[in-house]
């Protein structure tokens, strides 16, 4: 497996903590669907997620797949370590 650097880790956690914060957004809006505050906090994580996943996905390759994230050229799918293989 290749060498990677301290930032790969270190953004691949930053991921894990905002999709936390979403899943557990996401459960408490299942029950309190008015809640104008956590709708705020929810799709602010959303941004901070996307802003992650773009800087992480700039750099070493695609997060997921079918057409949830963009290839390199060539096909750069199976070039990186996936986030469960690290």
């Amino acid at each position: 497996m290749k060498q990677l650097p301290k930032e790969y880790y270190q953004l691949l956690e930053q991921l894990q903590a905002v999709d936390f914060v979403l899943v557990e957004l996401t459960l408490y809006l299942d029950t309190h669907p008015h809640d104008k505050d956590a709708i705020n906090q929810f799709n602010h994580y959303v941004q901070e997620k996307e802003k992650f996943k773009k800087l992480y996905e700039s750099k070493y390759g695609p997060l997921l797949q079918y057409g949830n994230s963009y290839s390199g050229t060539p096909w750069d799918w199976d070039s990186a370590p996936w986030p469960w293989q690290v």
